[in-house]
């Protein structure tokens, strides 16, 4: 996002430079308590502190369920259009990437689940899933997530569920975690969290992974362990007990303001571009632009954006199959920013019409 990081957070990392001791580090029990009351209020889910395990990123938590929980060969289902380092994670490591698209009708977008189980055999390890929903913003229902939880209980599947959207729930919705629904669901469940999309702490390599199934969360911890990587960073350590016990009334106030930039966004395409069709989203601070009436491929999109329009947006294809003819825009910033891009795509725009 453009905004400036909240100010308890930054007055916390403050307060912890001044200490001038940057040594090795830990993370106390108010870490934990923050992240635990955080969830259960936000979320109404209730998660035990030995429960929760650290990874440096989510990314790299994808890379590490990877290596913990599925071995070469094996395939691993992703739901494409969707975030590309869900592909690398997978195909890094020598694993099968197994695309379970999204359906898509009249700007609705859904999971497939037919399509999941008749994909379906004995080297199928593992899915992930993103929810929300990143790029298209859908927040997954609770009935929703309950067919895909039961599909995997079934086949023997382990869920990775990254949730690091769940805190930035558009009002009117509510995120369900993949792990509440039910014991079962739970033990087959890893969901990662994190405060750096939240409070814009991205470079400051904290998150959680959240496992309930002991047997799940030993494996995952000696991958961490191995590595070397468990201790993390002081500073991202502050800055996570900072926002997930003072960041509240920020957040309210965040979601507010980037409904407003959606809103508009919306209003104006519809009055005066046509042509584009955003995608209403329920969660994130992005917004799915659907551009197929243009009849450009994907690097002819890109291309359009920033050389005619001056406005910098990813290019849907780079999300995987059904990203074709779309682009993601980043309402992460002041209306003022986000007004000047939609008056300068309208102006490239008309030099199409």
């Amino acid at each position: 996002m453009d905004f400036l990081t909240p100010d308890f957070i930054v007055e916390s990392l403050h307060k912890r430079l001044d200490h001038e001791i940057y040594g090795y580090s830990f993370r106390s029990p108010e870490y934990y308590q923050s992240i635990i009351k955080w969830i259960k209020i936000r979320h109404n889910w209730t998660v035990e502190r030995e429960w929760i395990s650290f990874s440096p990123g989510i990314v790299p938590a994808l890379n590490f369920c990877t290596l913990a929980f599925s071995q070469p060969g094996d395939s691993i289902v992703v739901q494409p259009p969707v975030y590309f380092p869900f592909f690398t994670a997978v195909e890094s490591h020598g694993r099968n990437l197994i695309y379970n698209r999204l359906t898509e009708s009249e700007g609705e977008w859904s999971m497939d689940f037919n399509s999941l189980v008749s994909g379906i055999n004995d080297k199928t390890k593992m899915i992930i899933i993103s929810n929300p929903h990143n790029p298209v913003g859908r927040v997954w229902t609770p009935e929703e997530l309950h067919i895909l939880g039961d599909i995997c209980v079934k086949h023997n599947i382990l869920i990775i569920s990254d949730e690091i959207h769940c805190d930035l729930v558009l009002p009117g919705f509510i995120h369900t975690p993949m792990a509440s629904l039910s014991e079962k669901i739970a033990e087959i469940t890893i969901t990662l969290i994190a405060p750096s999309k939240t409070f814009n702490l991205a470079g400051l390599s904290t998150s959680s992974v959240i496992i309930s199934n002991p047997v799940l969360r030993k494996s995952f911890n000696k991958i961490v362990d191995n590595l070397h990587i468990g201790g993390g960073n002081i500073f991202g350590t502050t800055a996570s007990i900072a926002a997930y016990t003072h960041g509240y009334e920020w957040l309210d106030a965040l979601l507010d303001y980037i409904d407003h930039n959606v809103e508009f966004v919306k209003d104006y395409c519809n009055e005066m571009i046509p042509e584009i069709i955003p995608v209403s989203p329920e969660a994130t601070y992005m917004i799915w632009l659907d551009c197929r009436k243009f009849g450009m491929n994907g690097k002819e999109l890109q291309n359009f954006f920033v050389t005619k329009a001056d406005v910098g947006m990813n290019e849907g294809s780079t999300f995987g199959p059904g990203g074709e003819g779309f682009m993601r825009m980043n309402l992460g910033t002041t209306h003022q920013t986000v007004m000047k891009a939609m008056e300068q795509i309208e102006k490239a725009v008309s030099t199409l019409r």
